[in-house]
């Protein structure tokens, strides 16, 4: 499949680590892949659905062991402890080697190896980049080749470079006492051993578009974010794209997708879906920023997924989908899962393959669930009703705004806008969103999350922000605006006040004319906040008075917030740069003014 010197010289190391029975190079073609398919299928590893309702879908359940990403055993291992920061776990690469191989040594026995070539992004966009991953799993393999463009055409893109990124997952005995997934940024290599399910080992996306992008990024003067990307389509036909961070929660995914109001709707206005999760930015040659989603799927949590809260990612699950750990309808062969529908399944295996008893159902109590609380559907992102016509191009779409946003029941107003890049990027690395009764823990426990990059960041946190900085400056006057939106304030009965969904549209109509100069704002001690009368009532259950305490910057609360940003700046040491220490310094000035 390739003649590169690299890509050949890491296989045969790989071989003779993991002494597989048989080799597979993954091709792309649709022939090879149902060919796995059935033979997945003829193993047990997938359930083939309903080919009349479902086409070209299938079922998969992990180990109830191995149901999510594993943060505290996923390392960046960097030569230099202080590279990887304080928000990642560190562990010298030599060490972290020698661990991992010997864990995974002789593991492909009585196995195939398959080597799966991908690009992340369109093939041969100057954005994209090219990974090899080694795998023992075909659930793997038929799961990047929704998620990534797959097969020969990458190889050839490759040709003889060396600029690409290693990937190993050996499933191994799914142990959770030996799992790890590790990323060596500097080698840019990705090992993940001991898991099967995809957050874990589905390297192209957590692992390589977010860890390792990121640092790439760092050294090579462009950005890989936790972003969606939109196109704003106004009446006249123009297009503007946006690119926006959320924390888990926060419904990013039905942003994304979002269909607008049937107001909107009548006057023209469309909304077109370039990505869901992962946005990779590089500054174009007319000065702009240009975005690619260097995904070719979604890899959605299904549970809460349905006809209202988003109607355009269920329409993506329609054909062609990997459903993983969610409920199989036994009447109809066909998948179920909490917040589909209200009609529970009377005769269902839940995602453990076992009989369901929907009369156990509770609400409140989440080992009663038919489905996995992060069960998942692979889906490729074609099948987005509202999938953008740029989606494949790979030149990128120009930015011209960057929002950040968070649930918070009293703090940020419904929108504002930051007052330069530099305070934009303080708003961003301040972020942060307050648990819900659906999280773990307390309710209502601020978590800060920078850029919603926590998890994902590759090296230390505040060389991270130095980057995005040292891009603001790059950018100059052709920057993004930034934003910061909350579609969660809250009355005092704890109730939401701001519609949400679709009425969003709202907003970001608002923030596209402040980009374009078309509209007012007035200047507060944290930012540009909306004109009341500038955010787009018509047809919506909302006064005045109500949408002005939603915009409203309360003095006592942000003073609090001044304080709790503080001590969140404290672990990044010496490394948080000066201007967002000045711009903390501001803001606190400016609310004790207020």
């Amino acid at each position: 499949m390739t003649t590169n010197k690299s890509v050949l010289k890491w296989l045969e190391e790989m071989k003779n680590l993991l002494n597989p029975d048989s080799v597979v190079w993954i091709d792309g073609s649709e022939e090879q892949l149902e060919k796995l398919r059935a033979e997945a299928v003829k193993t047990g590893e997938m359930i083939k659905l309903n080919e009349e309702k479902l086409p070209g879908c299938y079922l998969h359940r992990t180990k109830p062991n191995d149901v999510a990403r594993v943060e505290d055993r996923t390392f960046i291992c960097s030569k230099n402890k202080e590279n990887a920061g304080p928000t990642n776990n560190w562990c010298d690469p030599q060490e972290m080697y020698k661990k991992i191989y010997n864990i995974a040594r002789g593991t492909y026995k009585g196995r195939t190896m398959y080597i799966i070539p991908y690009s992340m992004g369109p093939i041969g966009s100057k954005i994209a980049k090219i990974g090899i991953e080694v795998t023992d799993s075909i659930y793997v393999v038929l799961n990047m080749n929704i998620m990534t463009r797959v097969g020969t055409k990458v190889l050839e893109t490759l040709g003889d470079s060396e600029d690409w990124v290693k990937g190993l997952h050996a499933k191994c005995d799914v142990d959770p006492e030996n799992r790890y997934i590790c990323h060596f940024p500097e080698d840019n290599t990705i090992i993940s051993v001991n898991s099967a399910y995809g957050g874990n080992v589905l390297l192209g996306k957590k692992c390589f578009a977010l860890r390792i992008a990121s640092y790439q990024g760092w050294k090579e003067g462009w950005m890989a974010e936790h972003m969606l990307i939109l196109g704003l389509q106004n009446p006249k036909g123009e297009i503007r794209y946006v690119a926006a961070a959320f924390p888990s929660a926060c419904g990013k995914t039905n942003l994304a997708m979002l269909i607008p109001p049937e107001y909107l709707r009548k006057k023209g206005y469309k909304i077109w879906t370039v990505g869901d999760d992962i946005s990779w930015m590089k500054i174009g040659p007319d000065g702009r920023l240009y975005a690619i989603n260097p995904e070719n799927g979604f890899f959605g949590v299904a549970p809460g997924t349905n006809a209202h809260s988003n109607f355009n990612a269920l329409e993506s699950t329609k054909k062609n989908t990997i459903f993983t750990n969610v409920a199989l309808d036994l009447d109809d062969n066909t998948v179920w899962w909490e917040g589909l529908n209200k009609d529970l399944p009377e005769n269902a295996l839940d995602w453990k393959g076992n009989k369901w008893d929907p009369a156990k159902f509770d609400k409140a109590d989440k080992t009663t669930y038919a489905a996995h609380p992060n069960s998942r559907f692979t889906a490729p992102a074609k099948n987005c009703p509202c999938i953008s016509d740029e989606f494949d191009k790979g030149e990128g779409v120009p930015i011209s705004a960057i929002i950040f946003g968070g649930r918070r029941a009293k703090c940020a107003p419904l929108v504002y806008q930051s007052k330069s890049w530099e305070n934009g990027v303080f708003v961003g690395s301040a972020m942060a969103s307050e648990t819900t009764a659906a999280a773990a823990g307390a309710v209502g426990v601020v978590r800060r999350d920078p850029m919603a990059m926590l998890p994902f960041c590759g090296y230390h946190m505040g060389d991270y922000f130095a980057h995005w900085l040292e891009m603001g400056k790059k950018l100059g006057d052709k920057a993004p605006k930034i934003f910061n939106v909350n579609w969660f304030r809250t009355d005092d009965e704890g109730n939401f006040i701001w519609p949400g969904y679709g009425d969003n549209m709202r907003v970001l109509n608002w923030i596209v004319d402040r980009c374009e100069g078309k509209a007012d704002a007035t200047e507060t001690a944290i930012g540009y906040i909306p004109k009341p009368e500038d955010i787009d009532l018509t047809d919506l259950d909302m006064d005045m008075d109500t949408l002005k305490s939603i915009l409203k910057v309360d003095k006592n609360v942000w003073s609090k917030e001044v304080a709790e940003i503080e001590e969140h700046y404290k672990k990044f040491g010496d490394k948080l740069p000066n201007e967002l220490k000045n711009q903390l310094n501001t803001l606190k000035t400016n609310i004790e003014n207020m």
